[in-house]
């Protein structure tokens, strides 16, 4: 009895305890299962083929990702991961090395006709997203990339 009552209140506290965080708190907390993550322009390199982006242009280009709205997440079949990765794609592709807390992760960004396919690598993990953003799109097109 005095066990069941004791499973009650910590259930009662587990149930609550998310609607009285402070709003700094809930948004911590999200951030970690965020799969379209913000990035900051301190821990960030930005590649395009095979050239770095000076700070200037590289703080351009994280705002416009980081204002960029997430759309929808592909199911990447066991054992398929190496058919997104780049040299599978065609076109040309920016390369995002940042560092998330204490893990490395590489995003690959691929041009598409009404978004952008985003490739996060990291660990031994692959999650595929797409983002939709137009000022990314005219940073493309600006690049000399052709919509696919």
């Amino acid at each position: 009895m005095v066990w069941t009552i004791l499973f009650l209140i910590l259930i009662s506290l587990v149930k609550v305890l998310p609607t009285v965080l402070p709003l700094g708190a809930v948004e911590w907390i999200m951030s970690k299962f965020a799969t379209h993550a913000k990035l900051d322009d301190q821990k960030v390199e930005v590649t395009i083929d095979n050239h770095s982006l000076d700070h200037e242009e590289k703080m351009v280009f994280i705002k416009y990702f980081n204002e960029a709205i997430f759309m929808e997440k592909y199911y990447i079949y066991p054992g398929t991961e190496h058919s997104f990765l780049p040299p599978e794609k065609n076109g040309k592709h920016i390369i995002i090395d940042a560092e998330m807390g204490n893990i490395e992760v590489r995003l690959y960004l691929f041009n598409e006709r009404n978004s952008i396919d985003v490739i996060k690598q990291f660990k031994k993990k692959v999650i595929a997203y797409n983002i939709h953003s137009e000022n990314l799109q005219e940073y493309f097109i600006s690049k000399g990339e052709r919509v696919i």
